[in-house]
């Protein structure tokens, strides 16, 4: 029960007034007896949040990941220095002599462009080098762990056919609302829909709105992997050969244990252009999916770095005053 209900939340968490009765009635349990799980499954550290997956380029955000090359006995410093950039959201040491891995946005109303807050953030670090990795071409992101199991080796990836809309100061106040996490009570929207004074109707008119233009990826929960189980987890890189990139993205995206997949630049010192996050429970599952996508792929080379700290995860705030605060701070330092 606990399994199907962790999955569910994680593929799609049902957007009605009453989502965790929805729930219980595809499993034939009682809202009360699904909220009662779910505040458990948090309180274990096994939910992290549950709520809105924004598209960071849609709303005009710069982002790129980012390897740094840092001193071991500078580690500690260094990742304090990144994790104080607000448009920091995941970071992580990682087998390789590029050790520090991270992601980072910045806003359309940034004072600095996204590869000068970079230089100035390894420049504050004393950063040996570093290489700038934005997505080129992305073929998957969905992290969906398998509690149950049941999953098949491989899925459709579906593509999404975006629709224009005109974003409203209303689609603007909701994105706000709906990034943080929500309550687990009978009707976890109800705050939001008393705090703005709009209807279920209108409120989830805004949310089909933001599904349809691509702006809001999905809304569902995301779980502490390790907690879960899953304590292999991979970001392997592929240096292509024969295969062409695009074709080769679509193969290895198909693979349900992998929940994210890139296409990036190539450098003198990086000929890996093809990035995957492969989830496993072993590590000898994760390299039997390694060695089933090398199969289609037939990679020249490809590298499992796997991390071995973590410094940050947390979910991008979106229009917040926190990187107007940093940029103030951090640009007066020499």
């Amino acid at each position: 029960m606990i399994d199907e209900i962790l999955y569910m939340i994680q593929k799609d968490f049902p957007m009605v007034k009453k989502p965790f009765e929805s729930i219980g009635k595809n499993l034939g349990v009682s809202e009360d007896k699904v909220i009662s799980i779910i505040r458990e499954q948090k309180e274990n550290k096994m939910i992290r949040q549950i709520s809105a997956i924004f598209d960071t380029k849609s709303l005009g955000y710069k982002s790129s990941l980012v390897a740094f090359k840092i001193d071991e006995a500078n580690i500690e410093e260094a990742t304090s220095i990144i994790n104080a950039h607000p448009g920091v959201s995941h970071n992580y040491e990682r087998n390789h002599s590029f050790n520090i891995w991270f992601t980072i946005a910045v806003s359309p109303s940034s004072n600095m462009r996204l590869e000068d807050t970079v230089k100035r953030l390894a420049k504050l670090t004393n950063a040996e080098d570093y290489i700038l990795l934005p997505t080129l071409k992305m073929f998957k992101i969905a992290v969906k762990l398998d509690t149950t199991g049941k999953e098949k080796k491989k899925e459709v990836v579906k593509k999404h056919e975006k629709v224009d809309i005109e974003l409203t100061p209303l689609h603007f106040t909701l994105i706000k609302d709906l990034q943080y996490d929500i309550s687990i009570v009978s009707e976890p929207f109800k705050e939001i829909i008393e705090k703005h004074n709009i209807t279920y109707e209108k409120f989830f008119e805004v949310i089909n709105d933001l599904k349809k233009s691509g702006i809001m990826r999905r809304f569902s929960a995301i779980l502490y992997h390790r907690n879960a189980g899953f304590n292999a987890n991979a970001m392997v890189v592929w240096e292509l050969k024969d295969k062409d990139p695009m074709e080769a993205g679509e193969l290895a995206a198909a693979f349900t244990a992998v929940s994210h997949c890139y296409l990036r630049p190539r450098y003198r010192n990086w000929p890996y252009s093809l990035f995957t996050m492969i989830h496993g429970k072993t590590s000898e599952d994760t390299q039997s999916v390694i060695d089933e996508i090398n199969k289609e792929i037939n990679a020249k080379s490809y590298m499992p770095l796997y991390s071995s700290r973590e410094f940050k995860k947390v979910r991008l705030e979106y229009f917040t005053n926190s990187e107007k605060e940093w940029e103030n701070f951090y640009c007066r330092l020499n």
